[in-house]
């Protein structure tokens, strides 16, 4: 059994501002089919556009809002909401309100950095 505590998790502060805590994930553990981790994500500050070769992500908003796109689509998001992320699909995440958004981001295969592929801002 892998039990992770989000209080016992490493922090990784990213280059858009925002705070990610791997929970299960190729380093806690030996998993690759799949992984979790939970992001906070300031007002103001937007998660860097990118897109995955080969990882599916679904990301769940627990509390905040903000302004979600996934290709060619935008919508807003809300705590409660999941969006499903296909792969090769361009996504990005901002933050539009006065609190921090926490997200749980669920992805299969098991997150690797060098899935994931940086895009400019449009």
């Amino acid at each position: 059994m892998i039990v992770v505590n989000r209080k016992q998790a490493g922090v990784i502060h990213t280059a858009h501002g925002s705070e990610i805590r791997p929970l299960i994930d190729r380093t806690t553990s030996g998993i690759t089919n799949c992984s979790l981790a939970e992001e906070t994500l300031p007002p103001g500050c937007a998660v860097t556009p990118h897109h995955h070769r080969e990882i599916e992500e679904i990301y769940y908003i627990v509390s905040g809002r903000g302004l979600m796109s996934v290709g060619d689509e935008t919508q807003e998001v809300e705590a409660g909401d999941a969006v499903y992320v296909p792969r090769g699909h361009r996504h990005t995440l901002k933050n539009t309100g006065d609190q921090p958004i926490t997200l749980l981001v669920a992805c299969g295969p098991a997150f690797f950095y060098d899935d994931e592929i940086k895009e400019t801002p449009e």
